[in-house]
């Protein structure tokens, strides 16, 4: 009698209490498929950049763009979100260091203002993921190492959970790739970047719910992807391959559209039909392609609750030059949304902009230079060198149309 190779009788025996014990849902619920979706409030859209990753993520008024392709298709990708209308990026994600899915990045992050930029961490020593990094830190753009469980703030009605990389990388850079799982209403998008087999075990056996609707298939449908276990976890009722026509790879590799095809999942190719956006009202999904898809979004309702004009009770409270320290605090009755709003040195020479944040009333947020995770009482910059001279410094707070709402002078 064959034995069973020990990883997958581990990886099954995962999978099978993840299901038990955490929720992963059985196959089955899947949200209905129609031809059109006026009233979406989410598209992702998986643009055609040839043999690379670039994934647009809209939510009502807030943007998130993962990966960009290879260096010649940033021009492509900024196009593309400019044709969106895009004046903004609130987050922007490195998967991993690899040139098909950061190349492009540079051109991006020039072209538009980004709340905050999340990354896998994980050291490559090539001139193309130095130099992002370098112009990163000189636009001071807020700086995040993405780490399994943590969330990403887009919207309160949209969570955007870090699947991959776990607490210990698995030291191969795709298989630390940035995995995110995206939820909104009963649908939900899981983006495997270029994780394969490892990562996808290494998911299960964290009891993650790798249960999703759109499944952007991992590492171009390459033949160390998508097992046939990952697969019946996720159970798609569409899934996406971003790969290029023709490429030398020979993605996507027959092994993995077979294990797609068994599923029963509608299967998407960039190389065959163009840009993929898949649209969502939360409780069913459209898709459309070719070189032009359109969707259009609900607009973000009024909130009364939350006001971005620049207030007398929104004012910097402390500037501690030492410990790199700025507190911001609100007097108001209602919250205040922070989104865009920047934080200058004297001379404007560092610039921090806010990430989607809303400051809840009469509570106070501590904004640090250096690096870590942002809660809902301290925010990161990010910064790898200090910002504020101790010899003595202003701290300005503006609002996105650049008016001065408060400044403190130490």
């Amino acid at each position: 009698m064959s034995s069973i190779p020990l990883r997958y009788l581990i990886f099954s025996l995962a999978l099978t209490a993840c299901i038990i014990a955490a929720g992963c849902s059985a196959p089955g619920g899947q949200p209905e498929i129609i031809s059109g979706l006026p009233g979406a409030d989410l598209a992702v859209h998986f643009i055609d950049v040839g043999q690379g990753d670039s994934i647009l993520i809209e939510f009502r008024d807030t943007t998130m763009l993962v990966d960009a392709g290879e260096r010649e298709m940033g021009e492509r990708v900024v196009a593309y979100l400019q044709d969106r209308q895009i004046e903004r990026l609130d987050v922007v994600v490195a998967t991993h260091a690899h040139s098909d899915h950061i190349g492009g990045l540079r051109d991006v992050i020039s072209a538009f203002p980004v709340g905050r930029f999340v990354d896998a961490g994980q050291p490559h020593p090539t001139a193309t993921y130095e130099k992002l990094l370098a112009q990163v830190e000189e636009l001071g753009i807020p700086y995040t190492v993405a780490e399994r469980g943590q969330t990403i703030a887009l919207d309160p009605d949209l969570e955007v959970m870090v699947e991959n990389p776990g607490l210990q990388p698995l030291g191969d850079i795709n298989e630390d790739s940035v995995v995110l799982k995206v939820t909104y209403g009963g649908v939900s998008y899981l983006l495997m970047s270029d994780a394969g087999k490892p990562a996808e075990e290494s998911m299960a056996k964290a009891g993650l719910d790798l249960d999703a609707d759109v499944l952007k298939v991992g590492h171009h449908a390459s033949r160390h992807a998508s097992s046939a276990e990952f697969l019946a976890a996720v159970s798609p009722a569409i899934s996406v391959i971003t790969v290029g026509e023709g490429n030398d790879y020979g993605h996507p590799h027959d092994e993995a559209l077979e294990r797609l095809e068994a599923t029963g999942s509608r299967i998407y190719r960039t190389d065959r039909d163009g840009t993929v956006v898949v649209a969502t009202d939360g409780r069913a999904l459209a898709v459309t392609t070719g070189s032009e898809p359109s969707v259009t979004l609900t607009p973000r309702a009024a909130t009364p609750t939350a006001t971005a004009a620049p207030s007398s009770g929104v004012y910097i409270a402390d500037l501690d030059l030492q410990d790199e320290e700025v507190t911001i605090a609100s007097a108001e009755a209602t919250a205040v949304n922070l989104t865009g709003w920047t934080i200058t040195d004297e001379g404007m020479r560092n610039t921090y902009t806010f990430p989607v944040f809303t400051l809840a009333p009469g509570t106070n947020v501590t904004l640090h230079s250096g690096a870590g995770n942002d809660t809902a009482t301290d925010l990161y910059w990010g910064r790898g060198t200090a910002v504020w001279n101790n010899d003595g410094d202003i701290a300005t707070l503006s609002d996105p149309d650049g008016r001065v709402a408060s400044t403190l002078e130490r």
